[in-house]
């Protein structure tokens, strides 16, 4: 399961790409509370203590930027991402500024380019890291690793995710207020959808294979879905075609594929959450939506509610004469 989400993280699998300049531009701007430093937080492989206030700071996995400028902080470099145009993804632009981050690899992380950025902060909560790379990267600088989804730890939420993070910043108080803020964003969908409440939900990937992903609360992309009332699978699994015509859920949300591909194929057509139009198809892996799910961070999150609520109104309301709309372009 790890390689798979690995593969999909972010909405999309990372590439290297070179890594640009300009770092005046990008260099981290934060105000610390006060008290914040020393801080000591655990991840994957042990403890790591941050002395005092960074100002260079380096994202290494696949969501950590997002969080960060949610912050008010630009990362001095970040990891890349692979089949979306994540420099151009509308709700980071604002926090951006214009700003084009470094990249320090993508698919692979280039340590040399990250040790020449001078980091003195590497936040990497959702990077997959080996402990190879751990060490490695800890002798540049305090490092943060997983802090979900390896061994018997469930996958973290956006909310512990950015936990971590506005504590290893010194932004505490901050990343709290922002919790609630989106929190009852999430909140205020529920009480306009009460139809929402306890349905089963089945975010369905189309795989190159012709397989099928349906995730799971094991998966940060799922758990958008849960926070909106949904009821969501426990674990992420893997199945052929024959085994989606055993799909039982209300509502199913579907990536990869359009509608008019998902339905040439008469299994899946006759499916009654397909030909009842209890499906919302919200495009390929390149596209917004999807990528919003794999950031799941307070930025996207924040920009995915307002794009999925009305699909999943439509699909949701019992109603098989309602068209679930397109997503908004």
């Amino acid at each position: 399961m790890r390689s798979s989400v690995l593969k999909l993280a972010a909405g999309a699998t990372a590439i290297a790409l070179a890594a640009g300049c300009s770092s005046d531009d990008s260099s981290s701007s934060t105000t610390a509370e006060s008290g914040a430093f020393p801080v000591t937080l655990s991840h994957a492989f042990g403890e790591t203590t941050i002395e005092s206030e960074p100002s260079n700071v380096v994202t290494i996995g696949f969501n950590e930027q997002d969080f960060v400028l949610a912050l008010g902080v630009k990362p001095v470099a970040t990891r890349g991402n692979l089949s979306y145009d994540y420099r151009q993804r509308p709700w980071a632009q604002d926090a951006l500024g214009g700003t084009e981050i470094p990249e320090v690899g993508s698919t692979e992380l280039n340590l040399e380019q990250i040790a020449q950025a001078s980091p003195d902060l590497i936040l990497g909560p959702y990077s997959f890291i080996e402990k190879g790379q751990y060490d490695q990267l800890s002798e540049m600088a305090p490092t943060i690793a997983d802090i979900g989804g390896y061994d018997d730890v469930p996958a973290a939420t956006w909310q512990q995710e950015f936990e971590v993070i506005g504590k290893a910043l010194g932004k505490e108080q901050e990343t709290a207020d922002r919790t609630a803020e989106l929190e009852q964003k999430f909140q205020s969908a529920q009480d306009a959808n009460p139809q929402f409440a306890g349905k089963k939900l089945a975010l369905t990937f189309v795989m190159e294979d012709g397989s099928y992903m349906i995730l799971g609360a094991d998966d940060i992309r799922a758990l958008f879905f849960q926070d909106l009332g949904f009821d969501i699978p426990d674990t992420t699994e893997i199945i052929s075609v024959e085994g989606l015509t055993q799909l039982d859920a209300d509502v199913m949300v579907v990536a990869g594929q359009s509608r008019e591909q998902l339905t040439a194929n008469p299994l899946i057509a006759q499916l009654p959450i397909v030909a009842e139009d209890r499906t919302a198809y919200i495009g390929s892996f390149d596209q917004d939506l999807p990528s919003a799910l794999g950031y799941s961070s307070p930025l996207s999150l924040d920009y995915a509610i307002d794009g999925f609520t009305p699909m999943l109104a439509a699909a949701a309301d019992n109603d098989p004469a309602t068209v679930v709309p397109a997503p908004a372009e």
